[in-house]
């Protein structure tokens, strides 16, 4: 009787001496190679030969590895780098029963496992593919056929297990993911219904719900409402956490009364510190609403300009800029512009993803035509205008890939009533 001994591989071979067989009615045309390596773990050299026959007269063509015990298998598994079929007889002198599944399953999940089992044995069969085995087999009713298309089948299952489960943990993941993503995304502070906002957030990178762009709005004890809109170039998970920590540091700023352009320089200064690529840089604009309500301070740093609404009429807002943040450190220098606003008069801010996607093969709506965009939806209240601008942004972009960038929409103001 053949012992291969442990690790060895042979294509099908008959016992030693004996010339290989050939079957000439196969057709090598049609011969399956199924890519991947078999394993007999079985202590009695009468079935292995059996197996080995049977496989020889099959249309598989692979190597065939014969072990006596589970342990022998589980050495050889571990050293090996292709997928692999085991066919396992539960009664082995290290284990018995179906302990031999679950103690191969643990050892090498990535294995199609198929139990060779005795006549009287079927309902042990059903047990042993409860415990995760792919098929099992009846050692006196095989044939060259039945034990090919289960070990096919066998490789097949395990793989769209596997395919299965990464596809679960990646769904997992994303979940995990998104709920965390929804957690870092802002809750304005607000001390009363005094003061309203509307905002919008739609991030620019492939299934994630926060990318660079990021704002925030706190209002502090003296009745004063702080605002900050910014856009980190780039659209990956790293400029994502990047804006949060801006965002975050802008918070704790404020809340600890820091002076408007001195947030400014923390914040570049926070960059610097954090960003993980030299020539990341920030846009921002940050705004301070007085209690007053008449009028509002700004400070920008390389951001676009705003929106200034008064009852139906939108006009561009071009406030004095400075450098964005992290172009060149140290160097920049920013400025307030202080803003005369009219009872019901109300601010919009935005990062440039919203007016920068392709409007035609060499065109893009540009601020002229976000400002044409917005005068149509003068009469809409905040939540509805700050859609509007979005949805008609992203169906004039559609046709040419849509829009490519992170867009973040701050709709500010006092209300008249309060």
């Amino acid at each position: 009787m053949v012992e291969l001994p442990l690790g060895t591989s042979a294509r099908l071979l008959e016992p030693a001496g004996i010339p290989e067989q050939q079957n000439d009615a196969a057709d090598t045309s049609s011969v399956w190679n199924v890519d991947a390596s078999l394993l007999l773990v079985e202590d009695d050299a009468g079935d292995a030969l059996l197996v080995e026959e049977l496989l020889s007269d099959s249309e598989l063509d692979s190597g065939l590895t014969w072990c006596k015990t589970l342990a022998e298998a589980r050495r050889f598994l571990r050293t090996c780098r292709t997928p692999v079929c085991v066919l396992l007889d539960l009664h082995l002198p290290d284990v018995h029963g179906l302990d031999a599944v679950s103690q191969l399953v643990e050892s090498a999940p990535d294995a199609a496992i198929v139990v060779l089992t005795g006549l009287a044995e079927s309902e042990t069969g059903l047990s042993a593919v409860a415990h995760g085995a792919q098929d099992y087999l009846v050692k006196g009713r095989l044939d060259p056929e039945i034990l090919g298309r289960a070990i096919r089948y066998a490789l097949q299952r395990k793989h769209a297990e596997r395919s299965a489960t990464a596809i679960r943990t990646s769904q997992l993941i994303a979940q995990e993911n998104a709920r965390l993503e929804r957690a870092l995304l802002p809750i304005p502070l607000l001390r009363d219904d005094s003061f309203r906002v509307a905002a919008r957030y739609e991030a620019g990178r492939a299934h994630g719900l926060l990318s660079g762009d990021f704002y925030d709005v706190v209002q502090t004890a003296d009745g004063a409402v702080h605002a900050v809109i910014g856009d980190v170039s780039g659209h990956g998970a790293a400029e994502a956490a990047l804006g949060v920590c801006l965002r975050v540091a802008w918070r704790t700023a404020v809340l600890t009364g820091v002076s408007q352009l001195e947030k400014i320089e923390l914040l570049e200064g926070i960059l610097v510190a954090e960003r993980s690529d030299p020539h990341v840089f920030a846009t921002v604009t940050t705004l301070v609403f007085p209690p007053g309500r008449d009028r509002v301070h700004i400070a920008r740093a390389g951001h676009p300009g705003l929106l200034l609404r008064l009852g139906t009429d939108v006009s561009w807002v071009e406030p004095d800029v400075g450098m964005a943040l992290g172009l060149l450190p140290g160097v920049g220098r920013w400025t307030l512009t202080e803003l005369k606003l009219a009872p019901g008069s109300e601010v919009v801010l935005f990062t440039d993803g919203l007016f920068e996607g392709r409007t035609g093969p060499q065109s893009r709506l540009g601020e002229e035509g976000l400002l044409d965009m917005a005068t149509k939806y003068g009469a809409l209240e905040p939540r509805a205008f700050v859609d509007a601008l979005v949805a008609e942004a992203t169906d004039s972009a559609s046709p040419y890939g849509g829009l490519a960038d992170d867009v973040a929409v701050l709709h500010l103001g006092w209300r008249v009533d309060s």
